[in-house]
């Protein structure tokens, strides 16, 4: 009996879609209103009632933040593209992980934001539309909370809720412990420290907080940036006292967690210490919460407090111990659609 002649089907696509925190498009006031109004009208994000945040919101805080929010973007802008460095670090990230993951001809890298632009949905229709029917979801955010990854699993989701035909998803879960992360925080931390002319008395490792009661209804926020920051000392054979953790970029009258980083700093120097440096291993990407919130605001606050040499040592952005993390974690989460 003859068999049938049958032909292969096409390799159906495979996309994978790095998503960061968000930035505005500009550090004018009607971008800066327009990217605030959609970060903190977040119910992740502030989780007070609506009928007491709303009015707080659009009466006072986009009245006010913008113009102050904007001159601080402005300060740490990237002229040349006429782009937030978050964004430009993004797509950068999302060009190097396609080079290293050349070798799965049906993968397919994108990059978006949960606030701003490239939005989630754009991304996904984009991907849809270069013949991905299969999606990892990578939410940048090495420490869980549901006010980072939730919530841009949320916007994924809502996405997804508008499409006809969708394609079968896949999100990556948060990774305190991975190696390629431990090891590339500490490889950079090394380097950078070879390049002072002075050797820090401390090191802080600022992870950006949330607010207590975030955390005593469940959110396992601060449980995993202990865990890398257990890790990273043991990584790096120093004691927990030399490298501290503390928390930064509190907002609003409640209490976050602590210890608050702006507040160590100035006891530190308060207390004698001469020599400080600080980084921040819960961003993957240098932003305006370490350019300007710790390398301008928490240098000048150790210096007034008595301080002397301060450095803030950048995020892993796209360096090749950082897209190394992306890749290890890529790599396993392919498995079985690569």
């Amino acid at each position: 009996m003859a068999r049938k002649n049958t032909k292969l089907k096409p390799l159906q696509k495979v996309g994978v879609l790095l998503v960061n925190l968000g930035t505005p498009d500009g550090y004018d006031k009607k971008s800066m209103r327009k990217y605030l109004a959609e970060f903190l009208s977040d119910k992740r994000v502030i989780e007070w009632p609506r009928a007491i945040w709303l009015p707080i919101l659009y009466g006072i805080v986009l009245n006010v933040r913008p113009k102050k929010s904007g001159a601080l973007y402005e300060s740490i802008w990237n002229t040349e593209k006429d782009e937030s460095p978050l964004r430009t670090f993004s797509r950068s990230q999302s060009e190097q992980l396609s080079e290293r993951l050349s070798d799965l001809k049906n993968v397919v890298v994108d990059w978006g934001m949960r606030y701003g632009n490239p939005s989630i949905a754009s991304r996904l229709d984009f991907l849809r539309e270069q013949g991905c029917d299969r999606i990892v979801v990578f939410p940048l955010y090495p420490q869980y909370s549901a006010a980072t990854t939730a919530t841009v699993n949320d916007k994924t989701f809502e996405a997804l809720e508008k499409m006809r035909w969708m394609p079968a998803l896949r999100t990556v879960p948060a990774y305190p412990a991975e190696p390629s992360y431990i090891d590339g925080l500490a490889v950079s931390i090394e380097n950078h420290l070879k390049t002072l002319d002075f050797k820090p008395e401390k090191i802080i490792a600022s992870f950006h907080g949330i607010p207590a009661g975030y955390a005593e209804q469940g959110d396992p926020y601060p449980k995993q940036c202990e865990e890398t920051h257990h890790l990273l000392c043991e990584r790096l054979g120093v004691s927990k006292d030399y490298l501290m953790l503390c928390y930064q970029s509190r907002f609003g009258p409640e209490e976050w967690l602590q210890p608050y980083t702006d507040k160590t700093i100035e006891k530190l120097a308060g207390e004698g210490i001469k020599n400080l440096a600080v980084f921040n291993p819960g961003f993957v990407c240098d932003c305006l919460e370490t350019l300007e919130e710790i390398a301008v605001e928490g240098q000048e606050i150790f210096h007034v407090a008595g301080g002397e040499n301060f450095s803030h040592i950048p995020c892993l952005n796209d360096s090749s111990e950082g897209i190394k993390v992306f890749e290890d974690i890529i790599r396993r989460e392919l498995g079985g659609w690569a």
